[in-house]
């Protein structure tokens, strides 16, 4: 469900995919990926420690699927053009086709998960199902992401990566990702009221 679909102008707008506030709300919240994506540790290994996935969990927990799904594809779509923003200021398609680049195709999957509301129709969220959703989203992001990099590396094989990431991201991102969809909540209720 998404928090703004009880808006009039959707049902006056029946016939667009998005409305005006919708387009404005995904292009937002692009903005703020594009400002957490710059909260980063390089790294020698070419793939940077970061806080990415914070802000995918949240922009999906947000905004809903659909919306959040969109977000991440104009996130995407602004970097592929060259805009800087990706991690370390990066951008263009070389950050796509590169050795982090797989993470990055992910993250509108992970978003879409984190953006399903189940028990919504309650008028109470589910909030161990909407985690359980996250991490699957989570497990596609470092599943799609080392594949990529395990192929791109040259000198890591594919179990060196997740063993890597196992150590370096994956506890971290389980965490943050936890309590993206936790801390949720109000800012859902404050889009839904038109704040």
């Amino acid at each position: 469900m998404n928090p703004v679909s009880s808006n009039p102008a959707k049902k006056a707008g029946a016939a667009s995919l998005f409305t005006t506030r919708e387009m404005v709300l995904a292009g937002m919240f692009a903005a703020v990926m594009a400002v957490i994506s710059q909260l980063s540790i390089p790294m020698p290994t070419g793939v940077p420690v970061t806080i990415q996935v914070f802000g995918v969990a949240l922009v999906g927990a947000v905004l809903g699927w659909r919306l959040g799904l969109c977000s991440m594809l104009v996130y995407i779509l602004i970097g592929a053009v060259g805009l800087p923003v990706f991690a370390n200021f990066g951008g263009g398609i070389k950050s796509l086709v590169g050795l982090t680049g797989g993470y990055i195709w992910a993250w509108p999957i992970m978003a879409a998960l984190c953006g399903i509301q189940p028990g919504l129709k309650s008028k109470k969220a589910d909030l161990g199902a909407r985690i359980l959703l996250a991490l699957v989203g989570l497990a596609a992001v470092e599943i799609i992401g080392g594949l990529q990099w395990a192929a791109l590396s040259g000198d890591m094989t594919l179990g060196a990566v997740f063993a890597y990431s196992l150590v370096a991201f994956i506890p971290k991102d389980i965490v943050i990702t936890v309590i993206a969809v936790v801390i949720s909540g109000p800012f859902r209720k404050m889009i839904a009221r038109g704040i």
